[in-house]
């Protein structure tokens, strides 16, 4: 068995212990990142180990919910585990979307085990010029 050396693994390992891993009853929070492309915003999970039907995406009015499940990959009764550091259970996070998003139209993709939401900006939301009419294009009512 290859041992990696990691100066900080036992202060790890003493976190862990102190707050406990990620459990179907706690769930853990997941790493993302989000920036604007164009007219659309991206966010991205970070979701190694997650089979895309262990994933679940809820949009409720400007709430976007992202949660997945990964679950152990060993399943026989003879396994005899020797070490575990990889966290099982529940992820999720949520996030606060701005009204300036159109959520109706969010697409999904999960490639390589990093979820990826694009978010297109509403049109009510995107810049438009608007013409200004000059003196000569009004016209009076006589009454």
């Amino acid at each position: 068995m290859l041992m990696r050396t990691d100066p900080f693994r036992e202060l790890d390992r003493l976190t862990q212990q102190l707050t406990g891993p990620a459990t179907w009853s706690r769930p853990s929070t997941m790493a993302m990142d989000a920036y604007r492309v164009g007219d659309e915003y991206v966010v991205a999970f970070d979701l190694p180990g997650v089979s895309a039907d262990a994933i679940d995406i809820d949009v409720e009015r400007n709430m976007l919910t992202v949660s997945a499940e990964r679950r152990p990959t060993v399943k026989a009764d003879d396994v005899q585990m020797e070490l575990s550091e990889r966290p099982l259970g529940v992820f999720t996070r949520q996030i606060v979307l701005a009204d300036t998003l159109d959520t109706e139209r969010i697409q999904a993709d999960y490639d390589a085990g990093v979820l990826t939401l694009r978010i297109p900006i509403a049109e009510r939301a995107k810049p438009r010029k608007i013409t200004v009419g000059g003196r000569a294009d009004r016209k009076e009512i006589d009454g």
